[in-house]
């Protein structure tokens, strides 16, 4: 019988082994947890890196699918020849389920059905989904490249559906809008070729609204005890998709015997356990380093930059500001943040139309991509404008948490343009005074004439009233012929008058004939001297065209003055100057078939020679012995700044032809 003290001295004994046994199994339990852990984040991190590749690879599939489909447009193909190609792209590319060609207006040019899966487009009698393709062709015509609509339902006669989207690429020529190619997606196709050759047998791949809904689904993975999830945004011009890749996986296999773990880790169980916290300790102090070295690049970088950035939150309330725009507006951080609508910098009396726009904004209206140009008011009360660029800011989840701005002070910016617009005025101006100048023979023989033949008349009236033979009608008949001469001698001046007087830079509806007349009194003058026929030609019922019409006029008289000028040599005898003004046509390389009228003027002299020709718009270049060479370089600026072209060619059988656009007033 064991003594009170053995009694004892037994307890103690076992109390230690059994605080051993439980130091030991949290041991064994903390050195199982860890490791199942460590593997969890290791298969997260594996699929993480292959969510991100499939979406790298979504990406790059679409994007040599547009530049495939700008193929299908070179050397602007015929329908016939389109389709065929189209249908031979289709054969190649499994995903798209149709091609269209559209003209600017959406209507239908041509199409072609994808061969293996012909009757896609059954159920809805070969009608679109209007909405979706407008919206993608009105993003892709403002962003100037291609645009995808948001994805929807497309009912199939067999009882199932296909979940589609929609791309629109414009098609841009020389700066003009020629059409588009609508390209259907089927997004279960697009994960099947894209992405499927890549998954695992224990994967699932599918694209999700950014709401969580799921739209199609592709792989069939082989069931585990757990399951793995990652997103990654998948953020194209139009739409946004979120793609999501599931993983099974069995319970992480530590050891398969428990009992033989015990005396393997009875040994290990406390190095393995510092060298795993060492091991993690290093891991968190090198991110929270690399994370520190981030946001301080982050700040460096924001605080450097000359642009003013910032942010608000869909309440409007200012979260960020840089130093750039504390700069610009000269109120501080601190008197900015969390600072709401009215925003201190705005002027006190545009802040009702301000806070009107920002209301516009936070109900959900994106800005244009472009930005749009606002005024400022600094601390002080000096106001300035600005270039604002907003964008909305997305978060990692892809939801909306407010909106960003990108501030710039463009008031040197408008001080440089006000100088190039008074310098191209006082250009255009010493250009026309030039032109006058070298006419000036001509208009001094032009007004000889009527005043030669109005000191005739009055002479003549002188004698007869010397020696009493004045008659009434005499008298009345040397009267009206004075008085037409002088007539004839103001319509010259007032012709030189109009033409050289400065004008505004206002544009206004002309019509074509007007800007004809304009120029002819001046036209004629020359020819008559250089013994030249002027014929012009004008088509019927001709729109107005939208310009400023003094340096239009000055275009035209530029362009029949040489022409006049090359065909004033002694073996040209033919010297006929047609003017002829028309509908632009299909073929002619700036204008579209509508809203644009083309000028020409053709003469009959020995052309253009090829070293002439590849200089011929450069200013100060000439070939004229007191030319100054800003003729033709200012008629192409003048030209462009309406957003028509001005080109040559030769004309037949020899000469050459100065062809430009304007736009009328629907264009």
């Amino acid at each position: 019988m064991l003594s009170q003290g053995g009694l004892l001295r037994l307890w103690q004994r076992w109390s230690l082994w059994g605080l051993m046994l439980l130091l030991l199994g949290l041991v064994l339990g903390t050195l199982v947890w860890l490791a199942g852990r460590f593997e969890a984040s290791q298969v997260q991190d594996h699929l993480e890196r292959d969510t991100a590749a499939a979406v790298d690879d979504v990406r790059l599939g679409l994007a040599r699918n547009v530049q495939s489909l700008q193929a299908l447009q070179y050397n602007d193909p015929t329908p016939g020849s389109w389709t065929v190609d189209a249908i031979e792209f289709l054969r190649n590319h499994r995903e798209l389920l149709r091609v269209e060609w559209h003209q600017p207006n959406m209507a239908l040019v041509a199409k072609a059905h994808s061969p293996f899966r012909p009757q896609a487009f059954e159920w809805q009698g070969q009608v679109r989904a209007e909405p979706d393709a407008q919206l993608a062709c009105t993003l892709a015509k403002r962003a100037n490249g291609p645009a995808y609509s948001g994805s929807y339902f497309l009912p199939q006669v067999t009882g199932l559906g296909l979940e589609v989207l929609e791309l629109c690429m414009p098609l841009i020529s020389h700066g003009a809008l020629k059409g588009y190619l609508v390209a259907t997606y089927a997004l279960g196709d697009v994960l099947a070729d894209m992405v499927g050759r890549q998954l695992t047998r224990s994967q699932e791949v599918s694209f999700i609204e950014p709401d969580g809904t799921r739209l199609v689904l592709h792989g069939s993975a082989r069931r585990g005890t757990r399951m793995f999830t990652a997103q990654q945004l998948v953020n194209l011009p139009g739409n946004t998709m979120v793609l999501r890749m599931d993983s099974w996986h069995g319970d992480p296999g530590v050891y398969p015997n428990l009992m033989t773990a015990l005396v393997t880790l009875m040994s290990i169980a406390l190095v393995s356990v510092t060298v795993l916290l060492v091991k993690d300790t290093r891991l968190r102090l090198s991110a929270e380093r690399d994370l520190a070295d981030a946001l301080a690049f982050r700040k460096a970088m924001e605080d450097s930059l000359l642009t003013g950035l910032r942010a608000r939150d869909l309440e409007g309330r200012i979260t960020y500001v840089n130093p750039a725009f504390c700069q610009m507006v000269g109120f501080s951080a601190a008197e900015l943040s969390g600072h709401s609508m009215p925003a201190p910098y705005w002027p006190p009396d545009l802040a009702e139309e301000y806070q009107q726009r920002q209301d516009i904004r936070l109900a959900g209206n994106a800005p244009p991509r472009e930005g749009f140009t606002s005024v400022f008011m600094r601390k002080d009360g000096v106001r300035f404008p600005v270039l604002v660029i907003e964008a909305a800011l997305i978060n990692a989840q892809g939801l909306q948490t407010g909106w960003m701005s990108a501030v710039v002070d463009i008031t040197e910016q408008r001080r440089v343009e006000e100088l190039s617009r008074t310098s191209q005025d006082r250009l255009q101006a010493t250009a026309r005074l030039a032109t006058v100048g070298e006419m000036a023979s001509l208009l001094s023989h032009e007004l000889n004439q009527p005043l030669a033949a109005i000191s005739s008349y009055a002479t003549g009236a002188l004698n007869l009233m010397q020696f009493g033979e004045l008659e009434g009608a005499d008298l009345d008949m040397a009267l009206r012929r004075i008085a037409e001469q002088a007539e004839r001698a103001g319509k010259v001046i007032k012709s030189v008058h109009d033409f050289v007087r400065r004008r505004g830079d206002a544009r206004e509806m002309v019509a074509p004939q007007a800007l004809l007349d304009a120029i002819m009194p001046l036209v004629q003058l020359q020819a008559r001297k250089l013994g030249v026929q002027v014929v012009t030609q004008m088509a019927p019922e001709l729109p107005p065209v939208l310009c400023d019409r003094t340096m239009v006029e000055q275009v035209l008289l530029n362009l029949a003055r040489n022409a006049m000028q090359a065909m004033d040599q002694p073996g040209i005898t033919e010297r006929v100057l047609v003017l002829r003004v028309a509908v632009a046509g299909a073929n002619f390389r700036a204008a579209q078939a509508t809203g644009w009228l083309e000028f020409v003027v053709s003469d009959r002299g020995p052309g253009i020679p090829a070293a002439v020709a590849e200089r011929l718009f450069t200013p100060f270049f000439t070939t004229k012995l007191e030319g100054m060479g800003l003729g033709l370089s200012m008629c192409r600026t003048v030209v462009e700044q309406h957003g028509g072209f001005l080109g040559f060619e030769a004309n037949y059988p020899q000469g050459t032809v100065f062809r430009f656009t304007l736009p009328t007033g629907g264009a």
